[in-house]
């Protein structure tokens, strides 16, 4: 599979980028991409909720009234859950939200994931981008060069770049990460997927190699 490359003005070079057809052109799976996603989701949630139970509220333990003769129910604590302020039954506790997902399944995830983009025309590849130093104006310029200002968008490099990164942290959708940091989420829900040629290589060598 072959792709134009565009340089940082928006045009083509005349060159063209070699994408693996065992990374970028498999049939989608999409219950592994769904299961990816699912896991990354959940590995975000804290699970730090905690609601104090019966044993963990602090108030007097005093009987309410005598146990016969009132007509009423017998109580022996104001921690019950029947009360305001009492303990609460089965309430939240601590926990993990993660779960395990092998290395084969989450490779799947992502070739199935780009695979999609690339048939909804939804990648590029870029010659290189690169900055001498932090320049919004200079990355709103790449943006629009590619058609794709006020667009969600993900930039991926082969290797970190601080300028590029600190150039384009006031672009709300749109997002700068390397090659090693993609996920199925970020893939699927990162707009356009713009690849510059070093990270094609890095992508292909992770996804291939067994």
């Amino acid at each position: 599979m072959e792709l134009n490359i565009i340089n940082l003005e928006g045009k083509d070079t005349g060159r063209k980028a070699i994408l693996s057809d065992d990374v970028f052109g498999i049939e989608p799976n999409e219950h592994a991409m769904y299961l990816d996603v699912k896991q990354y989701l959940a590995n975000q949630r804290q699970g730090t909720h905690k609601a104090k139970q019966r044993a963990e509220i602090a108030r007097t333990t005093k009987k309410l009234h005598r146990q016969k003769g009132t007509g009423g129910a017998r109580h022996g604590s104001m921690k019950s859950p029947l009360y305001r302020g009492g303990g609460r039954v089965f309430g939240p506790v601590p926990h993990e939200y993660g779960f395990k997902l092998n290395k084969k399944l989450k490779n799947l995830a992502r070739k199935s994931a780009f695979s999609t983009l690339v048939k909804e025309n939804q990648v590029i590849v870029l010659e290189a981008l690169t900055m001498e130093a932090p320049k919004t104006k200079a990355y709103s310029q790449v943006l629009s060069a590619l058609g794709l200002q006020g667009k969600k968008s993900t930039v991926v490099l082969a290797e970190q770049d601080k300028n590029v990164y600190l150039s384009s942290r006031n672009f709300e959708g749109s997002n700068v990460v390397t090659a090693s940091e993609l996920s199925t989420y970020a893939i699927l829900n990162g707009g356009t997927l713009v690849l510059t040629e070093g990270s094609i290589e890095k992508i292909q060598t992770a996804l291939t190699t067994k």
